[in-house]
């Protein structure tokens, strides 16, 4: 009997360093590549808000059919299925005789209960649900220690792992795929099938986001050709815009990484280059952060305690914060520019965040749930993890006293062009 492997993509949409996938080729005779579109990633969540928005929603979508794209490219095709992954998958590996299924880890609650579901039902099929890690920079077997020994200081955690950990080489994408055969691969649900509408372009906008892996290579050949023009004229751009397409895994953090320290002896490029490889070390982070402590950072009191919160106009004043209209001139502008574009810069994410917090004294949960709708680059661990951070209840707690909202806004809005851009 030929061996044939089923390959589940979730969040890592990609053909280059992809173990996943190279494994699976060379250890089967043909694969059965599959994405399931999961009803359940697209509910109304507790909190009054959706699990996903239009906008990050487009760009999931996006995202799967460029991996459908690529695949077909190289000789193969992904099948595309719509329903609940436990219940999909155990019969797919009925139906085309499947020896064994790949998959990629995951973290956060939601997700490892899905992972779960699946595992047990092939389980009953005797057949094996196989786990690959491929989200993070370092892989958890080269870290210098153990999950439950990593240091909670962040600053810890990147001088040890900078000095004692290696960034492992990305494996090449394949250049050819034998899978199986397959009558219908299926078709991808639209926004309006998942009862969302298109989001127009802001003309206040400097920038697009495209969903797939494509894009996503090019998005970081352009920030290496911006890299190689401040160099030159010393304008560093920091915002490098990477993080939706690490979100789906339409781009490594490896990729990214070995590319950008391409330009390690090019002068003047070292600040840039700090900063992204900042940006994915605090990924990797959050990330071993939610292996050692679990689901903890979904808690209200987390690690800690948030302080006061004005239960009687919570809800009025969370509705105000969401829509823009606080009357806080830079915090609307923040949210005017999340609610139109799905991405604002990391000190705008702090400075909203600090205000809901402390000024508007609204439990920082129902913020982390609306970012979670609204961000295209969301994932959850290093959502929830600095959202806890800003409300003081993370696992450092050392953090508590380090943020400061009028600090951010002279950082974020020195001028007051940022908020007369952004005026609703």
């Amino acid at each position: 009997m030929s061996k044939k492997i089923l390959v589940w993509f979730r969040n890592d949409l990609r053909l280059h360093d992809n173990e996943m996938l190279v494994e699976a080729i060379a250890k089967s005779d043909s694969i059965l590549p599959v994405y399931i579109l999961d009803r359940r990633s697209f509910g109304e969540t507790k909190y009054g808000t959706l699990k996903t928005g239009n906008i990050r929603a487009q760009f999931i979508l996006q995202s799967v059919l460029g991996l459908r794209n690529a695949l077909k490219q190289i000789g193969g095709n992904l099948l595309i299925a719509e329903g609940n992954p436990e219940d999909i998958i155990p019969q797919l590996v009925q139906e085309y005789e499947i020896t064994e299924v790949y998959h990629h880890r995951e973290v956060a609650r939601e997700e490892t209960h899905v992972s779960t579901l699946v595992e047990n039902a092939l389980w009953k099929l005797r057949i094996n649900l196989k786990h690959f890690i491929g989200h993070t920079l370092y892989n958890k077997e080269d870290l210098p220690f153990p999950i439950k020994d990593i240091p909670d200081a962040f600053n810890q955690f990147k001088k040890k792992i900078e000095r004692d950990s290696i960034i492992k080489p990305c494996f090449a994408a394949p250049d050819r795929i034998n899978v199986a055969e397959v009558i219908d691969w299926g078709t991808l649900s639209s926004l309006e099938d998942l009862d969302l509408s298109a989001q127009q372009k802001d003309q206040r906008s400097d920038f697009e986001f495209t969903g797939g892996e494509g894009e996503g290579l090019a998005h970081l050949q352009k920030v290496i050709v911006a890299m190689q023009q401040a160099a030159t004229t010393k304008n560093l751009i920091l915002a490098s815009k990477l993080s939706a397409w690490l979100a789906m895994g339409s781009l490594s953090p490896r990729k990214v990484y070995w590319e950008i320290k391409k330009m390690e002896g090019v002068p003047n490029t070292k600040a840039m280059f700090n900063h992204i490889l900042l940006g994915l070390l605090w990924r990797d982070y959050f990330r071993f952060m939610f292996k050692k402590y679990g689901n903890t950072f979904f808690n209200p009191d987390g690690f800690g305690s948030q302080g006061p919160v004005d239960i009687e106009n919570e809800q009025d004043n969370f509705q105000k914060w969401k829509n823009g209209q606080t009357g806080f001139a830079v915090v609307d502008a923040v949210m005017t520019e999340l609610n139109q574009t799905g991405f604002i810069s990391n000190i705008a994410r702090q400075t909203a965040a600090l205000y809901l917090i402390n000024n508007l004294e609204v439990s920082w949960i129902f913020g982390a749930a609306y970012f979670e709708e609204k961000l295209i680059d969301y994932n959850p661990a290093s959502n929830w993890g600095n959202w806890a951070n800003m409300a003081g209840v993370g696992n450092d707690q050392k953090l508590k006293s380090v943020f400061d909202l009028d600090k951010n806004i002279k950082n974020l809005d020195p001028k007051g062009n940022y908020a007369l851009t952004w005026a609703s």
